[in-house]
């Protein structure tokens, strides 16, 4: 499994169905599931986790595909950056296959998995920003057969964390049948951990835009201020036209949302941000600028 680590695994589970992989992380309760093993093998290199036991997912066929299910998108867990990509994923959740094909180079996207995107829950995973604006639901598997459902966004705060034995199972995504863009920015050219990165929805049948901002805060946020405000401008019925100093102005709500100027001081002096902080503040904004801008066109 490494090179480096001093102390392996000392038993390695493959089940074969999301049950078993459940009732193997019951019964040994220091277990650590792993899927591509990305992230946790990293971890594992540079000596930060030293799993006791590991429960492999990669066996579980029942998480690799996808199905429709009322209106939505039943994704399995197991579901990689790679498959996600791919042309026919694409044509039903676009903004989801374009943070996949920018999750990494080849390798991460071909082991990589949704569900570990979502369970490891770092600020610059490329799916997450997506989930949010979709606002995705998760399926949770859980000992004895049990489902339960939470949103995406609550697990991501904390609101409502995996318990004791339980496995992401399955994400359940609508399907909006709309456009979708998901936009980042990285610190060097070609395919790299975002610096920012923006992901937009529309919603046609409700007259709205979703957005959500990744990788500048510990989860995406949505600024749902400036949704509201800029899917009042939209003309609907005239083909999603808007008048282009609102796309500017979208964009700056936007960042002014998720990265605000610093409370006055006691003299009532306003405080700069720092060079750095500004620089990304304008990154935001330029990128939902152009997130809104390709999604209306």
């Amino acid at each position: 499994m490494t090179t480096h680590a001093p102390q392996a695994a000392q038993s390695v589970t493959l089940p074969t169905t999301l049950d078993e992989a459940v009732a193997a992380l019951v019964a040994m309760p220091a277990a650590v599931p792993v899927a591509g093993g990305t992230d946790l093998m990293a971890a594992v290199n540079s000596g930060q986790l030293r799993p006791a036991a590991l429960v492999g997912l990669g066996r579980i066929s029942e998480i690799r595909g996808w199905q429709y299910q009322d209106g939505h998108a039943l994704l399995g867990a197991g579901l990689t950056h790679a498959r996600m990509g791919r042309p026919d994923f694409a044509a039903l959740i676009p903004a989801l296959a374009a943070a996949a094909r920018a999750a990494g180079p080849p390798q991460i996207r071909n082991a990589g998995t949704l569900g570990g995107n979502i369970a490891t829950a770092a600020p610059t995973g490329d799916a997450l920003p997506v989930l949010a604006a979709l606002e995705a639901t998760l399926i949770i598997a859980g000992p004895g057969g049990a489902r339960r459902e939470i949103p995406v966004s609550h697990l991501l705060a904390g609101v409502d964390m995996l318990r004791g034995g339980e496995l992401i199972g399955y994400v359940r995504v609508p399907l909006l049948h709309a456009p979708q863009v998901f936009l980042k920015a990285t610190g060097r050219t070609g395919p790299g951990r975002a610096m920012a990165s923006v992901a937009l929805v529309l919603d046609p049948a409700r007259r709205g835009v979703r957005c959500a901002v990744g990788a500048i805060a510990p989860m995406p946020l949505r600024p749902l201020d400036a949704e509201q405000w800029v899917a009042r401008l939209i003309d609907w019925d005239n083909g999603r036209a808007i008048v282009p100093e609102a796309l500017q102005a979208f964009g700056e709500y936007v960042a002014a949302a998720c990265i605000p100027d610093p409370a006055p001081e006691a003299d009532g002096s306003v405080p700069q941000l720092p060079p750095a902080v500004l620089h990304l503040r304008r990154t935001v904004a330029a990128l939902a600028r152009r997130a809104l801008g390709r999604a209306l066109s």
